[in-house]
């Protein structure tokens, strides 16, 4: 499976002079834990609900800028690279998402979320056919009563 099947098409972005506590109201209106710092068409950073505090960061984002509190070391994928690629790296840098770069475009973003969905989906599965009615041949043996009592 590929990250083009997996990925969310709709990035939202951010730029980095932007308050950081707009930046989390955004986060929390949408209902994401991840904004994609942009300059231009070019992706700079992110930011995560981590990186802003958390709810209970007020205060730090009250006093900075998205700049100040975001990722700049951006690892980024491409729509081609597989999914087991894509976990691999987010479990082996311990990040929650990989912003999906084509051409030097963002093109969409990956998340933690969107890899669980395909773990889950195999409950989407139809099942097997149902085996109970097969019929077992036992090797013939007596059958002996129970006497007495139990």
């Amino acid at each position: 499976m590929r990250v083009a099947e997996v990925m969310t098409s709709e990035v939202k972005t951010v730029s980095p002079r932007t308050p950081a506590a707009e930046a989390w109201e955004e986060m929390r209106r949408q209902g994401i834990h991840h904004l994609v710092v942009t300059d231009g068409a070019k992706v700079i950073g992110v930011l995560s609900d981590r990186d802003a505090g958390g709810r209970s960061g007020g205060k730090l984002r009250a006093e900075s800028r998205v700049w100040d509190l975001m990722t700049g070391d951006v690892v980024t994928v491409a729509p081609t690279d597989t999914v087991r690629q894509v976990a691999n790296l987010m479990r082996g840098r311990t990040i929650g998402c990989v912003p999906v770069m084509n051409g030097g475009r963002l093109r969409g973003i990956v998340t933690v979320s969107d890899l669980l969905k395909v773990l889950g989906g195999g409950v989407d599965r139809p099942m097997p056919p149902d085996r109970r009615n097969l019929h077992h041949r036992v090797p013939h043996r007596k059958q002996h009563r129970a006497n007495g009592a139990w």
